[in-house]
């Protein structure tokens, strides 16, 4: 369980994504996503996700 969190914070270090920012997002999110969209949570996919959310605000 510990390397599963070390292996999240990792990869959003390398995403360029403040880990910790990044996982209180995700967890205030997570309850009300569409599992068929879970891939706009990985990491990797955020920075896009978060630009397209501010654009239709």
């Amino acid at each position: 369980m510990i390397a599963d969190a070390m292996t999240i914070i990792e990869t959003a270090k390398l995403s360029g994504l403040d880990p910790e920012a990044y996982l209180a997002a995700v967890l205030d999110r997570i309850g009300d996503h569409l599992v068929s969209r879970l891939h706009e949570l990985l990491p990797w996919n955020w920075a896009v996700s978060e630009a397209l959310r501010a654009h239709a605000a």
